[in-house]
């Protein structure tokens, strides 16, 4: 928070070039609320801590969809990091989130394997 200025100065300048800026790992550490408001960004990553508990914890459930919500009446992409189970995914889906990232959908992949992987994914969806 000492270079706050600085960050979101450098931020801004990086927005003016077409950079897309992204919050990752929202909701753990330091992040905060006023990042959401005072910083630049375009995309907002919700950890993976909140999606791992969605279905067995009602607590976690519930303040991940306003996680959802509260990125979404801010006008950013909202991205769920870790979803590894359908019934996440059913969740996130019902919430409005906009996209996914996990190993329900596919490990992390070698770069020559991505297009193969991705060619045969839009296929079938």
């Amino acid at each position: 928070m000492d270079s706050y200025k600085v960050i979101s100065a450098n931020l801004n300048r990086l927005k003016k070039l077409g950079v897309k800026i992204a919050l990752d790992d929202f909701g753990k550490g330091y992040s905060s609320l006023s990042y959401l408001k005072h910083l630049p960004i375009d995309t907002l990553k919700i950890d993976k801590s909140f999606i791992d508990n969605i279905h067995p914890d009602k607590d976690d459930a519930d303040l991940t969809g306003m996680i959802v919500k509260l990125g979404q009446n801010l006008g950013l992409t909202v991205v769920a990091e870790g979803v590894e189970e359908q019934d996440q995914m059913d969740y996130l889906r019902a919430n409005g989130c906009h996209k996914i990232q996990g190993y329900l959908i596919s490990k992390p992949l070698p770069e020559d394997e991505i297009i193969k992987f991705y060619t045969e994914w839009s296929e079938n969806y």
